[in-house]
């Protein structure tokens, strides 16, 4: 089964991601190889900017489909390659519904403050004050992109209609590791982990949930990169137990990991939502 592992990803987190998934294959090895089945970047037309001295992308529909103000979704992981052709059939429908599509390129700042916030208002705030766009975005974060989405959307939840989530992390542990994160928050491992009520998305989700901030999420049963009860679960339980379980739904598709199963980036019902929630936030 091909695994997507987050590409584009640095050589020794894939060798050793690659190495307990698959168990047989060489830390040498495994990389080139799942290197060559990741799909390429889409080819969707876009504008491509600069906002925080950072790389930018917008994707809007058609003339005839733009609206005042225009509703929007907020992607991440914006990285080299992303949104990639996996994701065509996905971007074409919001596209198709009116909906833009916008992200910033932070690097791997694994939803750093200082590194991720400055530049995705930065992003907002160029959408909002100078393009006319919706004051509230529906966030959607693909694999760790769930941790930069859940952490802007915790520090500005007035500024979200719905977060919608492809296999997220919500949990800095479980991926990418507190060894791989803590330099994007300037910090070391062991300072990370003392640190993590404060900067760790999942100990916080509670706080999306007083917000009323509705959610989607779709994650695979057997998911070891991302598992699925350390992030999209917890999600669930943190919005079960401030009572509110109604406003989050969770899809768990039987028998696939962290994959390009293309039933991740065809769920009509997670499509259907964000762009629900982009026009809600249109209108607020």
């Amino acid at each position: 089964m091909l695994t997507e592992l987050h590409f584009p990803m640095l050589w020794s987190q894939c060798s050793r991601r690659l190495a307990v998934v698959f168990g047989v294959l060489s830390v040498g090895l495994a990389a080139p190889a799942a290197r060559a089945q990741a799909p390429g970047a889409i080819d969707l037309p876009r504008e491509r900017f600069t906002v925080a001295e950072r790389p930018a992308f917008l994707m809007l529909p058609a003339p005839e489909k733009r609206a005042t103000p225009q509703p929007w979704i907020f992607y991440a992981p914006t990285l080299p390659g992303y949104p990639d052709e996996a994701e065509r059939w996905m971007h074409e429908h919001f596209l198709d519904a009116g909906i833009a599509v916008a992200g910033v390129d932070v690097g791997e700042a694994y939803g750093s403050p200082d590194r991720s916030h400055p530049a995705f208002t930065a992003l907002y705030e160029e959408l909002i004050a100078k393009r006319g766009f919706a004051p509230k975005p529906c966030l959607l974060g693909r694999s760790r992109g769930g941790l930069w989405v859940s952490s802007w959307a915790l520090a500005h939840p007035e500024k979200v209609a719905g977060l919608a989530g492809i296999y997220p992390v919500f949990d800095l542990r479980s991926y990418p590791m507190l060894e791989t994160a803590a330099p994007a928050y300037g910090l070391t491992p062991a300072e990370l982990e003392k640190r993590l009520a404060e900067f760790n998305p999942v100990a916080r989700l509670g706080q999306l949930a007083k917000a009323g901030i509705p959610a989607v999420l779709i994650s695979g049963d057997e998911d070891t990169v991302v598992p699925l009860e350390a992030n999209a679960a917890a999600f669930v339980r943190q919005y079960e137990e401030a009572g509110v379980r109604d406003l989050v739904k969770l899809i768990v598709i039987k028998g696939q990991g962290h994959n390009f199963f293309e039933g991740f980036f065809k769920s009509q019902e997670l499509v259907d939502f964000a762009i629900t929630q982009a026009r809600a936030g249109a209108k607020k």
